[in-house]
């Protein structure tokens, strides 16, 4: 550990007064006492952010947003799927979240607490259930001597229980998919380490479908004498929405036998009218152990009598009869006890699960029913808790080997830093809690667009969405948009590495609507023009709001006329040929391979002056909103580049010389035409207008050179731009865009001025994107800057990690001071791109990345 983390994690763990390191808690990972606060306190940006001259600029956007968003909240009685009046308050509270992919999500925080819901597809719940808690109980000679909610929280509700426990002995530690909690009990001289594993596993398609966690409690008794220790799981029957007060929720313990292992809990039924689901706590019997259950409790009042029961011997009743359905305005709980001896100065542990089973989904416009992924292992009946949880119990072991070995080559990798393998796999939380949803494919879905392969499109129903199931995940916790794509760009090198079918399967789904048209009217907020919400040939935004229909009606987001956004069918190109890199698969790249030529015609038609190069306009470029382009531009026309270099290869690829020869042309005159607008000797400007602004630094201008070299091309006949313009480039964003912005300790800055201040010209332009960053560094360790690019994403790391309480919620952006924006957001995944970048350096053991994107 250098010293920048050892300072770092002196910071974060200031306040913990004990010498205990619990119970095999790895070294590497994000580490903070349970007394730890957060001296920065930011704020979310909102409309009254926006400066006096780009309110002045927009004014007429702001007045048709105010217009829709009321329409959308006060007369449809729905989210918005950007609400820019209320943001969400930063919460410094989360940890890494429960449960396998696509099936649902609850997080715990890194204090203990059940804060944030995401069961019903797509839509959040943040709410802390304050009795959803861990309790421990120690009897010496048959006597309780010692028993406390291992919560730091004193609520003014279960004024029964005792709560404070002092947060000064406890730390947290996630290193994603599992993380620790250590409490070190004051004059207990016992130490409990619990352990949380989530079964998220590269490569793996069925266990890491599965709705459920495991919680291994390890407990240490350095004390010259035995104790008995029990622990009590209690969990309210809902996530503390006001549905869980409808009535009609009951619950009802079990009891499993299987292949000689058996488990024992309680099942929550939660009665919902939509999309209902079963909670389900459960403990693996042991011959020394005892489970003991309360099959339902009030959790309000004192709720003193669970306490007693508890306190009285170390068990509960265990009542073997199901609880009645609760009335309207009731809530019922579940409790679950495990008992075990723990000889002196020796350890034992004690193991409970978590699941959760919601087979069939809706979404808002509960048009269509979906099945989960899991169901394809446990049935659609939503009997399936049960047997989840037996499961889990039994397996979770070979869970952990398995992200044992996928983590151990990157965590015993000398060259790379502390702080860059926290971030690398604790980043991954977003595949899990980004919204997901992982669901069969229906036997009569038809995913091609209606066009099929003999008329330039695609099957019916590919294999790889046949086999490997549908996949969706949103832009963010608070932008509501499913795989939208220009963000998609950036973070799926997480996908194509670890679980590439899904990534082939979303691709699928991109290309299929390619060829739809939706000639419905709608208005734009940005220019107040009326356009088809989809139009032929072009890429999608997104596949819809998961409050309305996704994967029927696409395109959710509304601000602009997608059409116009000529990256988005570029990035489409680029991760097709990336995708056939990685994975060498040649019938997707076969099927993909008239897609590709469908939307390179869509471009072309921007050339307009057959210069090889497209030109832009307005807003029509993943830049920032508010900056607007004029003529060819660094970003969008690099892209485009990239994507005519990849159209070369994939041709050679196909043996389609006419093709081939077409872009080759293409090629040469771009590059050079790109040479001459946009290289100022130093960088490339953000756009050729030869306005006041277009010298401006962008950080993102060499994203066309990072996906060539992430393809294994960029050299020779696959060059798009010259090497030593590149690395000037990159060298220039480093000075300016990083070393010259905050101290060089924030990550890179959107736009720098050659001066050296941020462009403030836009609202998003003085920002820092985390995922930006992330594929900036990539760039960067491509070209041979290691140190550079490292230290780069540094910068954000230390921000949102460690100064701004922003764990596992890391945002789309902050500024400088004060501002976020977009908590909990897809492009920071973007990390992964480092981490192919770094496994491609030459010379470097190819061990650390082992069989990437391979099955």
């Amino acid at each position: 550990m250098d010293l920048n983390d050892s300072t770092s994690l002196a910071e974060l763990m200031s306040r913990y007064v004990s010498t205990e390191t619990g119970f095999g808690v790895p070294k590497n990972g994000w580490r903070i006492c349970l007394a730890h606060e957060f001296k920065e306190k930011r704020k979310p940006f909102q409309a009254k952010d926006v400066s006096l001259s780009n309110m002045i600029e927009h004014i007429s956007l702001g007045v048709r947003y105010l217009r829709w968003w009321y329409k959308k909240t006060q007369v449809e009685k729905k989210a918005p799927f950007i609400d820019m009046f209320r943001a969400l308050p930063l919460k410094q509270i989360y940890g890494a979240p429960l449960g396998g992919i696509g099936g649902g999500s609850i997080t715990r925080g890194w204090r203990g607490d059940f804060c944030r819901w995401q069961l019903n597809p797509g839509m959040y719940h943040y709410k802390t259930v304050i009795a959803n808690q861990f309790t421990v109980c120690l009897r010496r000679g048959g006597q309780t001597v010692y028993q406390q909610v291992l919560s730091t929280e004193r609520p003014p509700t279960l004024q029964g229980w005792n709560w404070g426990y002092c947060g000064e002995y406890a730390f947290y530690h996630a290193l994603y998919p599992r993380a620790w909690t250590v409490y070190h009990l004051p004059g207990q001289n016992v130490t409990l380490t619990c352990r949380q594993v989530s079964p998220v596993i590269p490569h793996d398609y069925k266990d890491s479908s599965l709705p459920v966690a495991v919680f291994v409690w390890d407990i240490e008794n350095m004390n010259d004498y035995a104790l008995d220790v029990s622990i009590m799981f209690t969990m309210v029957n809902g996530s503390g929405h006001e549905d869980d007060k409808i009535g009609g929720h009951w619950n009802e313990p079990f009891h499993l036998e299987k292949e000689g292992e058996s488990v024992s809990g309680v099942l929550l039924h939660h009665q919902t009218p939509v999309n209902p689901y079963t909670l389900c706590i459960a403990a693996r019997e042991k011959s020394d152990q005892e489970i003991s259950h309360q099959t339902a409790f009030s959790p309000k009042g004192t709720c003193s009598a669970l306490w007693s029961d508890l306190m009285t011997d170390g068990r509960l009743d265990s009542p073997k009869d199901s609880s009645t359905p609760t009335k309207k305005g009731e809530k019922v709980a579940a409790a679950l006890a495990v008992s075990c001896s723990v000889p002196a100065n020796q350890h034992n542990s004690v193991e409970f699960s978590l699941a959760w089973d919601m087979p069939k989904i809706t979404f808002g416009s509960r048009e269509r029913i979906y099945v989960r992924r899991y169901t394809r292992y446990y049935g659609t009946k939503g009997d399936a808790a049960p047997f989840l949880s037996h499961y889990a119990l039994t397996h979770y072991s070979k869970w952990e080997d398995s992200i044992d070995e996928w983590q151990r080559p990157i965590l015993q990798d000398g060259s790379l830093p502390a702080w860059y393998k926290s971030a690398l796999f604790n980043e991954l939380y977003f595949v899990v809690d980004g919204g997901t949803v992982w669901v069969e494919l229906p036997e009569d879905a038809d995913i091609s667009g209606g066009l099929r392969p003999e008329d330039g499109g695609l099957p019916a129903q590919p294999e790889v969405v046949k086999e490997y199931g549908r996949f969706a995940y949103l832009e963010g916790q608070e932008y509501r948009m499913y795989n939208t794509y220009d963000v998609h760009f950036y973070a799926s090198f997480a996908l194509i590495m670890l679980w590439p079918k899904l990534a082939l399967s979303l691709q699928y789904d991109i290309a299929g609507s390619v060829v739809q048209h939706d000639p419905t009217e709608r208005l734009n907020l940005m220019d107040g023009r009326y356009s088809p919400v989809k139009t032929r040939g072009v890429v999608p935004h997104d596949i819809g709001d998961p409050d309305d229909e996704p994967w029927v009606r696409v395109n959710a987001y509304l601000i602009h006329d997608t059409a116009d956004w000529k990256d988005l069918n570029l990035k489409f190109v680029l991760q097709v040929f990336r995708d056939y890199h990685l994975t060498q698969d040649e019938q997707y790249l076969k099927d993909m391979w008239p897609i590709c030529q469908t939307v390179m015609e869509t471009e072309l038609k921007f050339d307009k002056d057959g210069d090889g190069l497209i030109e832009n306009s307005g807003y029509a470029d993943q830049t920032y909103d508010g900056w607007k382009v004029t003529g060819p531009s660094a970003y969008c026309g690099g892209l485009w580049l990239a994507s005519v270099c990849m159209m070369c290869k994939m041709a050679r690829v196909l043996k389609c010389e006419s093709v081939y020869q077409r872009y080759r042309d293409i090629l040469e005159r771009g590059s050079a035409a790109f040479d001459k607008l946009l290289w100022n000797g130093k960088y490339y400007n953000y756009d050729s207008s030869g306005q006041s602004l277009s010298n401006s630094v962008m950080s993102d201008q060499c994203a066309g050179q990072w996906f060539l070299r992430a393809s294994g091309l960029g050299d020779d006949d696959y060059q798009a731009f010259p090497k030593e313009k590149i690395c000037s480039a990159l060298k220039s964003v480093f000075d300016l865009n990083v070393m010259s912005f905050a101290g060089g300790q924030m990550g890179a800055v959107n736009g720098m001025r050659p001066e050296g201040v941020p462009d403030r010209s836009s609202v998003q332009s003085d920002e820092v994107w985390v995922g930006v960053v992330y594929g900036l560094a990539a760039t960067m360790i491509h070209e041979g800057m290691v140190d550079e690019g490292l230290r780069t994403a540094e910068g954000c790391y230390r921000a949102v990690w460690e100064r701004m309480g922003m764990a596992f919620q890391t945002p789309e952006a902050y500024c400088e001071k004060s501002i976020y924006r977009s908590l909990a957001y897809m492009r920071p995944l973007t990390i992964w791109a480092m981490q192919h970048a770094l496994s491609n350096r030459p010379n470097h053991n190819e061990t650390t990345d082992k069989d990437v994107g391979q099955d």
